[in-house]
């Protein structure tokens, strides 16, 4: 017995009509009416009471009818999510990142592993703030999400219970700023309580204006700064610190190439500078088809290494 033959009385049951019902299944009526009647061998009892005319169904047929749609219906829903099972193996999965992140680390790092074409970077995640992340993984906005993480103890309203992490980097925020003409930095740490030092800061709920208001309250030297502007992304901040605005404190790896140059300096000794942790987060409830595989994955390299 075959599905469309199911299919071809479902559609006798409704056209109550062999040729209309041959011309709507795409058949002719001669092989329509061998497939009913096949069907009628198999059951074992006669569904269609060809008498009437209309023709009608035997009791025994509209039994048969009802369980020709619950057939039909099971394997149409089972296409469909077979379908879209297939789908969601194609789509490559989806990591979210800080612009940084993006931008210095994501394209070794996706080289490193052999992801470029498994391994989706989120462009509109390069100004979300830490919270943003964890409510994008909880509703499969993205699969994967880079966050900057404090190394040291730093309070956060956040629950991280639901979530797997690996850490993938470490980095240091360096407090810079422009140089003078005599190559010194224009603006240096810990400034003066009457002469607080202009400071370009991170936005006032992100992770990283947390993390440096931690490690400044830990040095028994105050700082003496005052805020000109805050914002999301590194690139603006450093931007406005690199035009000689005020100091800001920059991961190191976005400012490498600009303290060699000389383009930026240090604003301070290193007991101003601020260890980070670069973690790798997906939700447990993502149920991507990839993901896991992949997960399983980056664990065996890191514990190789």
């Amino acid at each position: 017995m075959e599905i469309r033959w199911l299919e071809d009385f479902i559609t006798l049951a409704r056209t109550r009509h062999f040729s209309r019902a041959a011309e709507a299944q795409n058949v002719t009526q001669p092989t329509f009416s061998r497939r009913i009647k096949l069907l009628e061998e198999e059951m074992g009892t006669t569904l269609v009471n060809r008498q009437t005319l209309p023709l009608s169904l035997t009791p025994a047929g509209e039994e048969f009818l009802r369980l020709c749609e619950q057939i039909t219906e099971r394997v149409r829903l089972t296409r469909e999510r077979i379908r879209q099972l297939d789908n969601d193996q194609a789509r490559r999965i989806v990591v979210a990142a800080p612009q940084s992140v993006l931008s210095y680390l994501l394209p070794d790092w996706l080289a490193r592993h052999q992801l470029t074409h498994q391994v989706e970077p989120y462009l509109r995640a390069t100004s979300w703030l830490l919270a943003d992340y964890f409510e994008a993984l909880d509703r499969d906005e993205c699969d994967l999400a880079f966050c900057y993480w404090p190394r040291q103890h730093v309070a956060l309203e956040l629950d991280t219970s639901g979530y797997d992490h690996l850490l993938v980097d470490e980095d240091t925020l360096i407090p810079v700023s422009a140089p003078d003409d005599a190559g010194k930095p224009r603006f240096r740490l810990p400034g003066h309580r009457r002469h607080p030092l202009p400071f370009i800061a991170y936005h006032p709920q992100g992770l990283i204006k947390s993390v440096i208001e931690a490690h400044l309250m830990r040095l028994s030297q105050p700082a003496h700064l005052i805020t000109l502007n805050e914002n999301v992304q590194t690139a603006n901040i450093k931007e406005l610190v690199s035009q000689g605005y005020g100091l800001g404190w920059l991961p190191l790896r976005t400012i490498r190439r600009a303290l060699e140059s000389g383009e930026l300096v240090r604003a301070g000794a290193h007991q101003w500078d601020i260890p980070l942790e670069i973690r790798l987060y997906r939700s447990r409830h993502n149920r991507h088809p990839g993901l896991d595989a992949l997960w399983r994955q980056l664990q065996e390299t890191q514990d190789d290494s």
